[in-house]
């Protein structure tokens, strides 16, 4: 702390590997894509599962058993790994761009200003209706830097793609 000249203390160093800024107000994405998630990651596995115990039954081979046990562990895994995951997503909406942060062992941040929006696109596939939810997307010239926000409900992504919509055009304007 400097206090020598009487300004005060310095301010807390930031960590450049820290991707998620505490000054933004984060908006989190509705827990009930974990249900979405993991109806999903269900259907995979039973698939899988019925695979194997048909060629378990056929065969009789032991190592059958041990890949149903390991397609269990798997599950039990990727279940817990999902939670975390959903729990990762968020949003934030500032004066000049969209803040879009995920992940888990690699986090990542999205910077998307509101002039270099392409479009904005709204999307509910089957089972994302059938929790009540859908996903934003954001396109812009570089393909790379598309942006998505997945879990809203759709009143939240309907509102959040006109405001979209308004800034890239007001900013798009100003170019």
């Amino acid at each position: 702390m400097n206090t020598e000249r009487g300004d005060g203390p310095l301010p807390t160093p930031v960590d450049p590997l820290e991707p998620w800024p505490e000054t933004v107000a984060w908006q989190r994405v509705s827990t009930d894509l974990i249900w979405v998630e993991l109806v999903r990651l269900g259907i995979g596995v039973l698939v899988v599962v019925v695979g194997v115990a048909v060629a378990w039954a056929l065969s009789g081979h032991w190592l059958f058993g041990v890949a149903l046990g390991l397609v269990a562990l798997f599950s039990l895994l990727r279940a817990v790994a999902i939670v975390r995951a959903v729990h990762a997503w968020g949003y934030a909406e500032r004066d000049d761009d969209l803040l879009v942060r995920h992940g888990l062992l690699v986090r990542r941040l999205s910077i998307v200003p509101y002039a270099r929006m392409q479009f904005v696109d709204v999307t509910a596939g089957p089972l994302e209706r059938a929790f009540g939810l859908a996903t934003v997307q954001l396109h812009t010239a570089a393909a790379a830097s598309d942006a998505r926000v997945p879990g809203l409900r759709p009143a939240e992504a309907s509102r959040l793609r006109d405001r979209l919509t308004a800034l890239g055009e007001d900013r798009a304007e100003g170019l």
